[in-house]
């Protein structure tokens, strides 16, 4: 509504100011009342956005209590962690065990016996190919490392590292006090295993090289000092068990041994238990999350009164959410139909909603619950009929695409676009008519100007 400076001539009025007062006088009531539209339609956007985020994070909590494996958890404890620790995950089955670890998996390591005088020395004259080959058994596949004329020890170390198919063996070079020269350094080739266990035992073959390369060659035993790849040896209950490593995940359905040392003749009792403390944190976790979904509805839908300066949730009189309140509060607190127990409430195991809707945990109660009868706390939450499933269901309904929040959130959106055609529609008009009263107010004044003309011409001419 910008209106350039402009002083009646002829009047001697301020044309635009009149024109802007006239024009604010029609618009600002109107415009007011669209900016409280708008800001009444986004405070009730904003607490929809609040709901929802409020309740997709209470609806996490309910999965965790639909997990099948939840009322399975167990916990995996060795009497003597310098020998063995063990962890436990799906599979994993109560009950008590004893482990003998007589021998930990090793990985084969080969230090040639060949001195250099640095990693720069050269290894070969004519080059040559070494061939790797595994032990029996093993899933690797044989490769080979093709070595060029003038090699050194460095040249030869990264021609392995770098070889097509090499999975199986790292090439290093150390750099160690020389047994042939005392008080000088010198430096040598390691060869190693990447895995342990005998079928990842490793040997090397020249061929077409010269008598330097054919150092590198295992056939000779004198060219290397080797560690022997190993597999490891337990027993369990009683009973031998080799793998090839020393993280052993198939001996104990869903039990992983982690082999520390070896302890021939010492037998480790091995419990396996059902974690309590996992599957109380759980619920646990569920009874803060209702009461924060709580918390956020209360102050949703609070009513603050009508004394100057009191605030209303932005959500007040939705109805809406006073129906999800209703509903989550009744499905969290009606009994189970498909409990198999004295178990068939939120309830019996220690949880209950209070005359304020605030749920509160009885953790003696439920933690004897979950010591008498594991089975019957499952059901409460995720049988058929249970706590958890019924909760769940109607968290996606009330969350869904197209669901009741959904839609409000919908039209709320449309009704802010029409507010704002409206601000744009009055805008208009008023631009128009700012243009017409200022041709009308100019019209005046020039009207005033020729008669004060005329005026003066007859006073001048008359007298």
């Amino acid at each position: 509504m910008s209106i350039s400076s402009s002083t009646g001539i002829g009047s001697g009025m301020d044309i635009n100011g009149i024109v802007s007062q006239l024009i604010q006088a029609e618009g600002k009531p109107q415009f007011d009342a669209i900016t409280r539209q708008e800001t009444a339609t986004q405070t009730r956007l904003s607490g929809l956005g609040t709901l929802k985020s409020s309740l997709s994070t209470f609806q996490t909590a309910v999965k965790k209590l639909l997990d099948v494996n939840l009322f399975k958890t167990t916990q995996a404890v060795s009497a003597n962690p310098s020998i063995f620790t063990a962890t436990t995950g799906p599979g994993s089955v109560a009950g008590s065990h004893t482990v003998e670890v007589t021998k930990l998996a090793k990985a084969q390591q080969s230090i040639a016996t060949t001195e250099y005088a640095n990693s720069a020395a050269a290894v070969t004259v004519t080059g040559g190919t070494l061939n790797f080959t595994y032990g029996p058994g093993s899933t690797k596949t044989p490769f080979s490392a093709t070595i060029g004329p003038n090699a050194t020890l460095t040249d030869v170390r990264d021609a392995i590292n770098a070889a097509s198919g090499n999975n199986g063996v790292t090439a290093s070079i150390i750099n160690v006090d020389s047994t042939v020269t005392p008080g000088t350094t010198i430096s040598k080739l390691v060869l190693t295993s990447k895995d342990t266990g005998v079928a990842n035992g490793f040997a090397v073959a020249v061929t077409g090289g010269d008598a330097g390369l054919n150092l590198l060659d295992t056939s000779v035993p004198a060219n290397y000092s080797t560690v022997t790849a190993d597999d490891a040896v337990i027993k369990v209950d009683g009973l031998d068990a080799t793998r090839s490593t020393n993280t052993i995940t198939d001996v104990l359905s869903g039990v992983t041994l982690n082999l520390q040392s070896a302890a021939v003749g010492t037998i480790v009792n091995l419990n396996v238990n059902l974690d309590n403390a996992a599957i109380n944190k759980t619920i646990t976790d569920f009874v803060t999350a209702y009461n924060s979904l709580h918390t956020t509805t209360a102050s949703l839908g609070f009513y603050g009164g009508t004394a100057k300066g009191a605030t209303n949730g932005s959500l007040l009189g939705n109805s809406t959410l006073r129906n999800i309140s209703n509903n989550l509060r009744q499905d969290a607190s009606n009994p189970v139909t498909s409990a198999t127990s004295s178990y068939d409430s939120l309830a019996m195991i220690g949880i209950t909603i209070d005359k304020s809707g605030v749920m509160a945990l009885d953790s003696t109660k439920l933690n004897a619950a979950l010591a008498s009868n594991l089975s019957a706390v499952s059901d409460v939450f995720a049988s058929a009929n249970g706590v958890a499933v019924r909760l769940d269901t109607k968290l996606t309904q009330f969350l869904q695409s197209g669901g009741p929040l959904d839609s409000q959130q919908t039209s709320l959106s449309k009704t802010l676009t029409t507010l704002g055609k409206q601000r744009t529609a009055i805008q208009l008009r008023l631009d128009n008519l700012q243009k017409g009263l200022q041709k009308q107010f100019i019209a005046m004044d020039l009207a005033v100007g020729q008669f004060k003309s005329t005026s003066a011409f007859l006073t001048q001419r008359f007298g």
